[in-house]
């Protein structure tokens, strides 16, 4: 089937807001197996919503619109659909009820407690265009704003309106809208996702373009996200054992060829949550030094619950005078190699597993610019270094991008390499 999605606000072609509306939807649509052929932003104009909503209804089997929900006179979204499919906007007691209740709870007041005349007077007159129902339609409520979501059907075809707000659209689509798009499925999805580090996009894609040419059931996306690349199996079936059971061969494949380069395949699991687990499995503490990255990869892996039973310490050493006091780098390997060298960042971290006495040590040092690059040491130039029980492993990398691009790849390196040698660890 295919799915088209419409953003509706002048914000976000003004670029005053970014789209993430558009990104989450297209990847849950991608999940449930929908094809999105279109995107579409509009402003808040009623004539052309109008008419990108007709276009869509020529060419597209679910079209969902998020924004333009709202209380206020450029809040056109359903006052649009209405006049294209030709009908009624009507109350709705429920949605007053709720949009009520919303404000109570807003004000202090509990359930069932008259409502003092000054509360009623409190709450814009404008706010009960939201409980206004576009006539034959679904009311989706709305539990954490006061704009309902709205599913309409007309010939075989479903428009679902949902709010703007990412912390209102997201957990009324998963929660609400997601079940009914699966009941538009003759068949079930099962979806399993690849997650790999340490080769680019470019090159994965060319690792399994044999794969990609010859797929139908199941299918390979590929998503390139922060330095790693993922892989999305998915397959379409009767049940979900029949679904799984099309995924696992191509599953066997991408691990045969990708082996280490994999770190999970729990979609759930992002790079900080394996390598904290591989930490706790092996029982070692770990300790970081910082220089470039300045604290970014020690807050990579607080992110995770947990972490303090194994995380005793990080240390942030930009400055010279830092690595010689607090990780015991030597003075002559700094004059003789200087800050960014293979030799001080191995001293960087067997100091920080001294300091902290952790049985692993990652440490990064480089030059993420945009000044500071020489022909020898170019901006971009990264030593990362792990510490696993008396062995150093250094690896060189040279990035591109911005300072804080570098600074990011700096940081899904050093856990990637954090985790091979954890993994080569007896």
């Amino acid at each position: 089937m295919k799915a088209e999605l419409i953003s509706v606000g002048t914000e976000l072609l003004l670029g005053n807001i970014v789209n993430t509306n558009a990104q989450y939807l297209s990847r849950r649509c991608a999940e449930l197996g929908f094809s999105v052929y279109y995107q579409m932003t509009v402003g808040d104009n009623e004539n052309r919503l109008c008419d990108i909503i007709r276009t869509a209804l020529t060419r597209s089997e679910i079209i969902i619109l998020t924004g333009g929900l709202g209380p206020t006179q450029d809040d056109l979204t359903k006052e649009a659909v209405a006049k294209v499919l030709e009908r009624n906007l009507l109350p709705d007691e429920h949605s007053r009820q709720r949009i009520l209740s919303y404000f109570m709870k807003r004000f202090g007041l509990k359930e069932g407690e008259p409502i003092p005349s000054d509360v009623m007077t409190k709450i814009s007159q404008n706010n009960w265009k939201q409980a206004l129902i576009i006539e034959n339609s679904i009311v989706i409520d709305n539990d954490n704003g006061t704009a309902p979501g709205t599913i309409i059907k007309i010939d075989g075809k479903s428009i679902v309106l949902l709010p703007g707000p990412p912390n209102e659209m997201i957990p009324m689509f998963d929660e609400k809208i997601m079940p009914y798009l699966k009941g538009l499925q003759s068949n079930v999805l099962f979806s399993r996702m690849i997650k790999i580090c340490g080769i680019g996009e470019s090159m994965a894609e060319t690792m399994i373009l044999d794969l990609i040419e010859n797929q139908s059931n199941p299918t390979i996306a590929p998503y390139a996200k922060d330095s790693e690349v993922h892989l999305r199996v998915t397959a379409s079936a009767q049940t979900i054992e029949e679904a799984e059971a099309l995924t696992l061969p191509i599953v066997c494949e991408l691990k045969r060829r990708f082996q280490d380069n994999i770190y999970t395949t729990e979609e759930k699991d992002h790079l900080e949550d394996v390598v904290v687990q591989l930490l706790k499995e092996k029982n070692f503490t770990l300790a970081t030094a910082e220089s470039c990255t300045g604290g970014l990869l020690t807050g990579k892996l607080v992110n995770v619950s947990g972490v303090s039973s194994i995380l005793k310490e990080g240390y942030i050493t930009y400055s010279n005078e830092a690595k010689s006091k607090n990780l015991f780098v030597k003075s002559e390997t700094l004059k003789k190699y200087g800050a960014v060298s293979e030799v001080t960042a191995a001293e960087m971290a067997q100091g920080a597993a001294k300091a902290a006495k952790a049985e692993a040590a990652i440490a990064i040092t480089g030059i993420a610019g945009p000044e500071g690059g020489t022909n020898e040491k170019p901006v971009g130039l990264v030593y990362i270094a792990c510490y696993l029980k008396g062995t150093i492993t250094v690896k060189e990398c040279r990035f591109q991008g911005n300072r804080q691009k570098v600074r990011d790849q700096s940081v899904i390196y050093g856990l990637d390499l954090l985790r091979r040698c954890l993994i080569q660890q007896n």
